[in-house]
């Protein structure tokens, strides 16, 4: 499992604004959230190919960790239903004036 230092999260978190942690058995990577151009890509090509979406994000959200996430299937199903984590970005509110 790929290990990191709390001085590598704290420079990841200024970099990227949050940052996550995924775990999938003995593998582990390290994401941030998608932006809207990723998100734009991955909805685009997803429609056709779900799959494709998942590992697009995958891909473009990709901080550091075991490539092996990415690439071993096994792996790789295992982050697939976290990964709508990512683009949980909260909720907005309105109020009229």
């Amino acid at each position: 499992m790929t290990k990191v230092t709390k001085e590598q999260i704290a420079m990841w978190k200024k970099q990227y604004g949050d940052v996550f942690e995924v775990t999938a058995g003995d593998k582990a990577c390290y994401l941030k959230r998608p932006d809207r151009h990723t998100l734009k890509a991955a909805d685009a090509i997803g429609s056709e190919d779900p799959m494709r979406y998942n590992e697009i994000l995958l891909e473009n959200c990709w901080v550091d960790g075991d490539t092996e996430m990415k690439t071993n299937d096994n792996y790789f199903m295992q982050v697939v239903p976290v990964l709508t984590e990512l683009v949980n970005f909260g909720k907005a509110t309105i109020k009229k004036l």
